[in-house]
């Protein structure tokens, strides 16, 4: 799988010459890795390209151009890229007035860990979340969490030849499900993976 390396990232200048263009090729590429379960809540599946984007914007926004701060960004953001064998997301759990927010959050305190990919044939696969930090209290759950999800090689064997792939969040404030997910998202998904 692609490495985000020191050497790989652009300066400042270079990237404000191209940040246009790229910020669109990564915005179209990010439509086929977005998936909503439900209303509210939303994976982003990262990748290379996701995650090489977002610490470009980084280094851009704050104008990051020590050795040490850009070796800092890197520590923080590519153990985000998934390995082959599973799947990392971005979790974003969204209600757009506060008050409504602030009183969801509090109902799914774990909601994180009730994440699940499920490959026909297979057992569910629940969302290990958070790895880096504590991102929930005893009170609430956070607005924003990173989940990665483990794959079996016969999984990845049985999604490469054409199982079904669904996806939900089983939560007793909150339920959805996806199931099958579908092209594009699936070819998308497919495309992290290293066949067996």
């Amino acid at each position: 799988m692609a490495k985000i390396t020191r050497d790989s990232l652009l300066t400042l200048e270079a990237y404000a010459k191209t940040r246009k263009a790229f910020r669109a090729q990564v915005m179209a590429h990010k439509k086929n890795r977005k998936i909503p379960l439900g209303e509210h809540i939303t994976l982003i599946f990262e990748d290379e390209l996701t995650i090489r984007y977002q610490i470009q914007e980084m280094l851009h926004v704050e104008r990051i151009f020590q050795e040490e701060e850009i070796v800092h960004e890197l520590e923080t953001y590519t153990p985000l890229i998934p390995d082959g064998h599973n799947w990392k997301a971005t979790m974003m759990i969204e209600y757009p007035d506060p008050t409504e927010r602030a009183e969801q959050l509090a109902k799914m305190v774990g909601i994180e860990d009730k994440v699940w990919v499920k490959i026909a044939g297979h057992e569910p696969v629940y969302a290990i979340a958070d790895e880096d930090l504590e991102r929930a209290t005893a009170e609430k759950t956070s607005s924003v969490h990173f989940l990665r999800f483990e794959l079996t090689p016969k999984m990845i064997s049985a999604l490469d030849q054409g199982g079904s792939l669904s996806m939900g969040v089983e939560h007793p404030a909150y339920r959805a499900v996806i199931d099958p997910i579908k092209s594009p998202y699936r070819d998308a998904l497919l495309g992290d993976l290293i066949r067996p």
